[in-house]
């Protein structure tokens, strides 16, 4: 069984318990998912801290990256949403960090990659269009309703337009969390395939080794793919959040 579990590219996204806890019949429990969302909020709110603890005129390395990333997701923002959607940025940049270091961490061997799974992402997501749809009302009352209505669509097409438009806005989240879940999901499947590759061809001696050259180089290639995919993922989730909030704030088409 151990064996099989070397190389069972499912294997790593099993959620086991840590800590088992049931109340009123729910089950609880702190597992390894949730360690390693505690690990994630830990390291990214301790760089930061650290980072720019001296605040020094001229920055270090480490406080250059707080700050570049600082200004990355604030002029993002800015671009999506105008200078009305600062009072979105700690949301924003919250949800940046979290799932670009989630996924930075499900790059090292036998860490867990919490953003393989759909319910995280999909929390996430709902956490966005919440957001939306709360400040949406709440600003614009029954005005914020326009944003399913275009400007200059025939009245015959209305209804039909109309209809799209909240079937585009409901399946939000679904796409928002479906898109990260999936590319994390099946990068790291892959990663494990081959990475089981190598050790199996290396296990059948020198001819197996010189056969496990190849799997070894691809597996070299989709780590550094999957160290791309986890800036990109997390760019892609912080954009979209950004262009949805720029809804809430200007529902008019």
């Amino acid at each position: 069984m151990a064996a099989a579990d070397k190389v069972d590219p499912i294997h790593q996204f099993q959620i086991h318990p840590i800590i088992p806890l049931h109340i009123g019949g729910y089950d609880v429990s702190f597992t390894n998912s949730s360690l390693f969302m505690v690990v994630t909020i830990v390291l990214a709110s301790a760089f930061l801290y650290w980072s720019t603890a001296s605040r020094a005129l001229i920055p270090g390395r480490l406080q250059s990256v707080s700050e570049m990333a600082y200004e990355f997701v604030g002029n993002m923002l800015r671009d999506a949403a105008g200078k009305q959607g600062m009072q979105f940025f700690p949301l924003v940049f919250s949800l940046f960090m979290f799932v670009l270091v989630a996924n930075l961490i499900g790059l090292f061997p036998y860490f867990f990659t919490v953003t393989s799974h759909i319910i995280v992402t999909f929390t996430l997501a709902i956490l966005v269009i919440g957001t939306v749809v709360v400040y949406g009302f709440a600003k614009h009352g029954l005005g914020f309703l326009k944003l399913f209505v275009p400007h200059g669509v025939p009245g015959l097409l209305l209804p039909l337009v109309v209809a799209i438009e909240v079937i585009s806005f409901v399946s939000r989240p679904v796409s928002l969390s479906v898109r990260l879940f999936a590319n994390m999901l099946a990068g790291h499947i892959t990663l494990k395939v081959f990475s089981g590759f190598v050790v199996s061809l290396g296990a059948l001696g020198a001819v197996g080794i010189a056969g496990s050259i190849l799997p070894l180089a691809m597996a070299v290639a989709l780590t550094a793919l999957e160290l791309l995919v986890a800036f990109l993922q997390a760019y892609v989730f912080a954009v979209l959040t950004c262009m949805y909030l720029n809804d809430a704030l200007h529902p008019s088409h």
